[in-house]
């Protein structure tokens, strides 16, 4: 691994679900310390890292709206609970002496600042982790539209999104054994072969700006830092075909 990290400026995307480890709900405090040190290695090689965090290891809009509970209400709920996962990396994050700031798409002046671009370029110029909660701030749209939205936003290099999988499979791993890893895909295979890897609103704006995409196992201690230094890590989702 070389000292001069490939990118500048990253967007992390952090499911809730991989907060709470192998609970079956909450959030799991040894993994959100594990995260947090990664973070903290990859932020001392200058890198600028802003995180977007989900909220599905506490309640999930589309799970709730299927148990009967208004949709609208459901997303707002999960809005919330990514405020809670925000605050919880954050501490981890100063328990390390790293500066950070949250940044809310709803209105919680108490708790973090509203998200504000230049703001948050700002923040990141200055060397302080900013994580984004709350989603865009409307229901019907996912973390994962918010993760594009706000990396492109910040002009970030890279979206990195933080799974519990390799990367890019043919087929779901768990359930067919002749699955194999895709190391790289085009945004046109992803939405044709309904790959699923994340929303299409999400795909498409990554596409439409030009952004790539790495998705790795954040299961793997260190592959945070080896995807920014570099290394072959996951799949990589890019607009053309290498060599093409």
């Amino acid at each position: 691994m070389g000292d001069r990290p490939r990118y500048r400026r990253v967007l992390l995307k952090l499911s809730g679900e991989a907060l709470m480890g192998s609970q079956s709900f909450g959030i799991d405090e040894k993994v959100v310390a594990a995260v947090a040190g990664e973070l903290t290695e990859v932020h001392a090689l200058g890198v600028e890292i802003a995180v977007v965090v989900g909220g599905g290891n506490i309640i999930r809009g589309v799970a709730a709206s299927h148990r009967g509970l208004d949709r609208v209400t459901g997303d707002n709920m999960g809005m919330l609970a990514t405020v809670i996962n925000a605050l919880a990396l954050q501490d981890a994050l100063e328990k390390r002496s790293v500066p950070t700031r949250v940044q809310t798409a709803i209105e919680i002046r108490e708790v973090a600042e509203p998200v504000i671009r230049r703001r948050a370029i700002r923040h990141l110029e200055k060397g302080r982790i900013v994580i984004f909660a709350a989603g865009t701030g409307n229901p019907f749209f996912t973390t994962d539209s918010a993760a594009a939205l706000r990396a492109n936003e910040i002009g970030a290099e890279v979206l990195l999104k933080a799974t519990r999988v390799d990367g890019v499979y043919t087929a779901d791993p768990r359930k067919d054994p002749r699955a194999t890893l895709l190391s790289h895909v085009t945004f046109q295979q992803v939405l044709e072969d309904d790959l699923r890897i994340m929303d299409a609103a999400a795909i498409s704006l990554c596409r439409e700006n030009n952004l790539p995409i790495v998705i790795f196992n954040l299961g793997d201690r260190g592959n945070i830092l080896r995807v920014v230094a570099g290394e072959a890590v996951g799949s990589t989702v890019t607009r053309d075909r290498i060599g093409g």
